[in-house]
């Protein structure tokens, strides 16, 4: 048995099918989520959809503070960009967000699960991580707007 042998038996752990189910969820949510990004990223870089912000005019408002740039471009803050999702620029977005959503379609089918199986506190536990995403994601809590 050589060393690579000895290593993949003892990772070899049998993983609990609740961590498994999660996993393979986390898995799919990631890869779509990459697969959007890049989309949108070609979208934009071959300039399939018009952008919100005109490439010409960005060198004149990069240095502007956050308040004039949202103001000048007439962009919405919070999940107003949702508006814009069809410009090439704003479009980008949506691979960041299912992104940063993919941890939550696994959560909520974890707490079934949990219940299913009596246990109440994991159950829980992934009940208030999935209110604390959409809390944060909210915006709710924003600062400096």
């Amino acid at each position: 048995m050589g060393l690579n042998d000895s290593v993949a038996s003892a990772l070899a752990v049998p993983q609990p099918v609740a961590h498994l189910h999660y996993a393979s969820l986390l898995v799919w949510g990631t890869r779509i989520g990459f697969v959007t990004l890049a989309a949108s990223f070609a979208v934009y870089l071959f300039g399939w959809l018009p952008p919100h912000v005109p490439l010409e005019k960005l060198p004149g408002l990069w240095s502007l503070p956050v308040d004039r740039y949202l103001q000048l471009t007439a962009t919405p803050t919070g999940l107003g960009w949702l508006a814009l999702a069809h410009k090439g620029d704003v479009a980008n977005l949506l691979g960041i967000a299912v992104l940063a959503a993919c941890s939550l379609p696994p959560l909520l089918a974890m707490i079934p699960l949990y219940l299913r199986q009596r246990d109440r506190v994991f159950g829980a536990l992934c009940a208030i991580e999935v209110a604390v995403i959409v809390f944060a994601a909210s915006g709710v809590l924003t600062a400096g707007h």
